[in-house]
C-alpha cells in the first residue's frame, strides 16, 4: 500500500483565463442580459451544426441599462480628442492656447508635447489628468481630455499665433473625436461588473439569465473584449479588483 501524501492542483478558472483569483466571488450576483445589445463578432463564437447553441464568452464587461433593467456590453465613455497641427513652416515665434476662457502663457513653436501640456495644466481650469498631451516637438499635438472633463464634450481650444518665418504659418485645431457617449443616458457608461462564466443560449433568444462578478482579481490582458480601467467613470459600483 503507498501511503505518501500526494498533492493535486485543480485550475479554478477553467474556462476563465482573465480570472487570476477566486477570492470574492461569493459576490456575483445573477442579471439578465439583453441578448440583442451583443455583437456576434465581439462577444461570442458561431454556433455548429453539432452545437447549435451560441455562448457569450465569460469576462465580457457590463452595465445595466436603467431604462429596460437588463444588462448589455459595457460601454465606456468617449474622451474628446482634439488635434492642433502647425502649418506654414514657421522657423520661430510663440503662440498660445485658450480653453475655456483661460489662456496659456507663451508656447513655443517647436515646443514638445509636454511643454504644451505643462502650459495648460499651468491653467486655473485644468488639473493634472485633465488633459493629455501627445505628439512631435513642433507638432502635430493631439490633446486628450479625461480627469474632470471625462466623457465630456468640451469646447475646442483656439489659438493665437505670434509666428516668424515660413508662409503664411498657422494652427489648424480639428476635433478628431468629440467626447460623450449616446449611451449615457441609458447608464451602460457605468461598468456594473464582468460576466462571470461562459453562458449559452439558441439563436432567436433576446435574454438570458447570467452570473455577474463584481469583486475579484482579474487580469486585464486576458479579457474577451478590450477593457480600459481608467475609462470607469468616478462614482460607478465598481467593487471588483483587477490587475493590469
Amino acid at each position: 500500500m503507498d501511503i505518501q501524501p500526494y498533492s493535486t492542483t485543480e485550475t479554478l478558472s477553467v474556462g476563465r483565463p482573465w480570472l487570476m483569483s477566486m477570492l470574492g466571488i461569493e459576490a456575483n450576483q445573477t442579471v439578465t442580459l439583453d441578448l440583442t445589445a451583443f455583437d456576434e463578432t465581439l462577444h461570442w463564437t458561431e454556433a455548429s451544426k453539432y452545437q447549435p447553441e451560441r455562448k457569450l464568452k465569460s469576462g465580457i464587461p457590463l452595465g445595466k441599462n436603467t431604462t429596460t433593467g437588463l444588462f448589455e456590453p459595457y460601454n465606456a465613455v468617449t474622451n474628446e480628442v482634439q488635434t492642433l497641427t502647425v502649418t506654414g513652416g514657421p522657423t520661430g515665434g510663440t503662440f498660445t492656447i485658450t480653453f475655456s476662457g483661460q489662456t496659456t502663457a507663451a508656447i513655443a513653436y517647436n515646443a514638445t508635447a509636454a511643454a504644451v501640456q505643462t502650459a495648460l495644466e499651468a491653467l486655473s481650469n485644468v488639473a493634472p489628468g485633465d488633459i493629455t498631451v501627445t505628439g512631435n516637438a513642433g507638432g502635430p499635438w493631439t490633446l486628450t481630455f479625461g480627469g474632470q472633463y471625462l466623457g465630456e464634450d468640451v469646447a475646442q481650444v483656439t489659438t493665437t499665433e505670434a509666428f516668424t518665418g515660413g508662409t503664411s504659418p498657422d494652427i489648424t485645431i480639428a476635433t478628431t473625436t468629440a467626447g460623450g457617449t449616446a449611451a449615457t443616458a441609458n447608464g451602460t457608461d457605468l461598468f456594473a461588473g464582468f460576466l462571470f462564466t461562459e453562458v449559452s443560449f439558441y439563436p432567436g433568444a433576446t435574454k438570458v439569465a447570467a452570473p455577474l462578478m463584481v469583486h475579484g482579481q482579474i487580469d486585464v490582458a486576458k479579457l474577451p473584449v478590450a477593457f480600459d480601467p481608467s475609462d470607469v467613470p468616478a462614482g460607478s459600483n465598481t467593487q471588483f479588483v483587477y490587475k493590469v
